[in-house]
């Protein structure tokens, strides 16, 4: 089923050193941008993530230090990124607890000017977790009919998402084949936050996702407890969180 598209969705994956938003950094990136009419662009990228890839990643993406040595830094590369993105939305697999608070993060850190919290996120593996309850290979297999050769490598897996995706909308009637729709099936929470830390309830109020404040609003916390907005800025939190919490607690002074 050809996607119904107002604006470009860009499908990407991430291999990275390791699963930690906060710390970790992007070893590959590759991502397929799917226009409104149908043409396709795909774009891979080796990067050196100026540290020491652990073995265990290596395992998984078979991507060594050797490997990215002569590789442009994220720093070099993620203007460009940035611009490839710009105006559109955003898809892939596992995307939304991983691949986008991670990517946010790298662009946090690099300095570089880009909002991704405007953007419609279409989680494939969300939608897949709650029609069937797999992993992408075996996503592959049940929606495409066919082995999937050279998992866990970031461009594989992108071309695998994107053409399971277009198989669900062709067996699920019950699946709008709209961004907005599926940018909203494909979300367990409403975060304000990529990582998931701050939430909107059912009054549209930001709330803590996490800790002895769960469920409970941002604003209230931050003015009852003074210092739990210094011991989140302190703590190890990802600094797309950070940035949320420093504008919600502005905005409330501004009041």
């Amino acid at each position: 089923m050809q996607l119904n598209l107002k604006n470009p969705l860009v499908f990407f994956d991430l291999e990275t050193t390791g699963v930690n938003a906060n710390t970790d950094r992007i070893v590959e990136i590759a991502y397929l941008k799917v226009y409104p009419n149908g043409n396709e662009e795909t774009k891979t990228f080796r990067v050196n993530p100026g540290m020491p890839i652990p073995k265990e990643a290596s395992d998984i993406h078979h991507i060594t230090d050797e490997d990215v040595a002569n590789s442009p830094s994220f720093k070099e590369i993620g203007k460009n990124i940035a611009k490839d993105i710009e105006g559109c939305d955003l898809a892939g697999f596992n995307s939304n607890r991983f691949d986008v608070p991670l990517l946010a993060e790298e662009f946090l850190r690099n300095d570089i000017d880009i909002d991704l919290s405007k953007r419609k996120l279409i989680d494939v593996q969300v939608i897949f977790h709650k029609m069937e309850q797999r992993t992408l290979s075996a996503a592959y297999k049940f929606y495409c009919n066919a082995e999937l050769e050279g998992a866990h490598g970031a461009e594989v897996d992108t071309r695998a998402t994107y053409e399971v995706l277009k198989s669900q909308l062709d067996r699920y009637p019950d699946l709008t084949n709209d961004v907005q729709y599926l940018s909203a099936f494909s979300s367990f929470n409403r975060n304000v936050d990529f990582a998931g830390k701050i939430i909107l309830n059912d009054n549209d109020v930001e709330v803590f996702n996490f800790g002895k404040y769960k469920d409970q609003t941002v604003e209230d916390i931050l003015k009852k407890d003074s210092g739990y907005y210094g011991w989140m800025m302190q703590g190890d939190f990802a600094l797309n969180t950070k940035n949320v919490l420093t504008r919600i607690r502005l905005r409330s002074i501004t009041k």
